[in-house]
């Protein structure tokens, strides 16, 4: 691994800004960091990046919900999907993802989570976004609320299913996206809580007070906030107004205006706190590529004008990038860009217990680190200390 030095650039830290930095990394972790007129002596060689003040380095963004990127998706089920997928989202800044899966057949599932478990244990490297588990996204969902999983292959929650695939997997299913109201939903959501895994409330129809038992038993998460979900109503709170009241409860949010109006972001911000939401993408294998017709589960996918849709017009994820959707939420709420990288990094890593080694710069942790410029484009990704991304000088 190499020893790697940036220099007189400005760092954001979780609670300030280092302006006149350096940050130093030694085998992919962070060694020292803090002001210029602090930089010790290096005798040992190492290579030396210099920056500037319009430079700002982040943490790396962690995407709890991502299908797929640059023409693969995860449910390809080949190393090569997940390395295109890997190999892709740094220059977006995304440094860290869950693989998530769409309702299929199981043998489907098993393919995807078969590969998941050989990827993360031959292929999972440094110099590209680390696979850091599996979000299964259904197929434990309300058919009433499917959304774009195909509905021919939704099925009740089962624990010893589940079972059956975390043991396949390899133990990587992190996070679990079901709906609690269907039959041995709440039995599923216990066992989830019970063996640290995740559960989020999602493509559900729940009443309010079925989402409070949801939440007794267990559940801690809601997928893709106002989407996918009974939504809020005066007379019944549905999933909606549960996320937003219950404390217990962290909610997705796809910023990009189109799954979700920027004033309904920024109500559910104000609600939630900014310790509250996480941001996701849900984006498809569509992301970084141009309009055109593309698969999901089985399905066709029209992209054109930033939406991805079913034929019947049905949001179907969407090529929304970590990068842009910090901006929106900087744009659309009035947050800081302080504010936007915490709901993109550190409450992911805490969501999914890695902070000790994800989630902000620190010394110790993973040298994931992102080097903003003045306008807020990538300039550079490193994940874990090795370069997985530069832009080009000219580049748009």
């Amino acid at each position: 691994m190499s020893r790697l030095l940036f220099t007189n650039c400005r760092i954001l830290l979780e609670a300030e800004l280092i302006e006149q930095a350096f940050l130093f990394i030694n085998n992919g972790k962070i060694e020292s960091f803090g002001k210029m007129s602090e930089l010790p002596t290096f005798h040992s060689p190492l290579q030396v990046l210099e920056l500037s003040q319009e430079h700002t380095i982040v943490p790396g963004f962690i995407d709890v919900h991502i299908h797929g990127a640059g023409g693969a998706d995860t449910m390809d089920s080949t190393p090569d999907a997940l390395t295109t997928m890997a190999s892709v989202l740094p220059s977006e800044g995304t440094t860290a993802f869950l693989a998530t899966t769409i309702t299929q057949e199981k043998q489907k599932i098993n393919q995807a989570l078969q590969n998941v478990a050989l990827y993360r244990e031959q292929h999972n490297t440094p110099g590209k976004a680390e696979v850091i588990g599996v979000h299964l996204e259904g197929p434990f969902i309300n058919e009433k609320r499917a959304g774009a999983q195909p509905p021919s292959d939704i099925i009740h929650p089962d624990v010893l299913l589940f079972q059956e695939w975390q043991l396949i997997s390899g133990g990587a299913i992190k996070l679990v996206t079901l709906a609690p109201e269907k039959e041995k939903g709440l039995e599923l959501v216990k066992y989830l809580s019970e063996t640290g895994v995740i559960a989020s409330i999602g493509h559900s129809d729940a009443t309010y007070y079925e989402v409070e038992e949801a939440v007794q038993a267990g559940a801690s998460q809601v997928t893709h906030l106002f989407n996918g979900m009974r939504g809020l109503h005066h007379r019944e709170p549905g999933v909606a107004g549960a996320a937003l009241l219950l404390d217990e409860l962290k909610v997705e949010m796809i910023a990009d205006g189109i799954h979700v109006r920027p004033e309904m972001i920024k109500l559910a911000l104000q609600a939630k706190g900014m310790d509250g939401m996480l941001l996701i993408t849900d984006s498809m294998r569509a992301k970084c590529l141009k309009n055109g017709e593309y698969d999901l589960g089985g399905q066709n996918v029209t992209v054109k004008d930033d939406k991805a849709t079913l034929a019947d017009g049905t949001l179907a994820g969407s090529i929304l990038k970590m990068r842009d959707s910090i901006l929106n939420m900087m744009d659309f709420t009035g947050i800081s860009l302080q504010q936007a990288v915490q709901l993109a990094s550190s409450n992911p890593a805490k969501q999914l217990n890695i902070f000790d080694r994800k989630g902000s710069i620190d010394i110790g942790k993973d040298a994931d680190i992102v080097v903003l410029d003045q306008y807020f484009h990538v300039k550079h990704t490193f994940c874990r200390g090795v370069k997985a991304y530069e832009r080009e000088v000219n580049q748009q």
